[in-house]
């Protein structure tokens, strides 16, 4: 499982359905029409906030290990990010509302005003990751939820969230590296083993390569994504259908 690139589950997607749209035209292509379908934008979009949530995990020592885009259950359900380092171990969620202002409560989660489901589905996530984990070494600490939101126009917490730490990507890095010891070498040398298994996870978590007609290029050439704008790089646009 250590292979898997950051957003690979979402790249993987967003690729299958790609592949229904005709090439662009020859006019299209003169005014810079996007690639992408209508429906593929917020994929687009979620590629955008992994890529980046994991090139900053990237710079992390050595000593903490990070797993990306870890399949879990039913429905194409997966992991943006799980982190395990001494600080202890972290399920990552990462949301890009890039301009958006983002509002917090205990309970409550605001994008622009409307009310969006990510406490909820992320404290279940590191709920479902803890019990995966404490089957194969009951003595780990819990998983703790993170929730990271990539080029907020800004964020509001009125008050931090109990179970689910909120913050922008831009200081994960260092949050991460503040937090007390909890784990020593040994016990991250084995959960990293544990982690890296394909049986630790669901049946469709077996982690064989995606058939190899959703792209033509390598896991490296997806690492490589052109994420800075919708005017996909010439690399990136021969795989979103000219």
């Amino acid at each position: 499982m250590r292979h898997r690139i950051a957003a690979q589950s979402v790249i993987e997607e967003l690729l299958h359905q790609q592949l229904s749209m005709p090439p662009r035209t020859r006019f299209a292509r003169f005014w810079g029409v996007s690639p992408l379908a209508a429906d593929s934008v917020a994929w687009y979009r979620g590629a955008q906030g992994e890529i980046e949530v994991g090139r900053i995990l990237s710079r992390l020592p050595p000593e903490w290990r990070v797993f990306h885009a870890l399949p879990i259950g039913e429905a194409d359900a997966d992991i943006d990010h799980l982190v395990i380092g001494p600080g202890g171990i972290f399920t990552i969620n990462t949301k890009h509302h890039r301009g958006k202002k983002i509002w917090i409560a205990e309970r409550a989660f605001l994008v622009n005003g409307h009310k969006q489901p990510y406490l909820r589905n992320s404290k279940f996530e590191a709920t479902r990751v803890t019990k995966i984990l404490h089957e194969r070494m009951p003595q780990l600490p819990p998983v703790q939820a993170v929730i990271a939101l990539v080029s907020p126009a800004s964020i509001t917490i009125k008050k931090q969230p109990e179970e689910v730490k909120i913050l922008d990507a831009y200081n994960l890095r260092r949050w991460l590296l503040k937090r007390p010891v909890i784990l020593a070498e040994a016990e991250l040398v084995e959960l990293a083993a544990i982690v890296d298994a394909p049986e630790t996870w669901s049946a469709a978590t077996s982690a064989l390569p995606p058939p190899r007609t959703l792209w033509r290029s390598t896991p490296s050439w997806m690492a490589s994504f052109d994420l800075r704008s919708f005017g996909a790089s010439a690399g990136s646009c021969s795989a979103l259908r000219r």
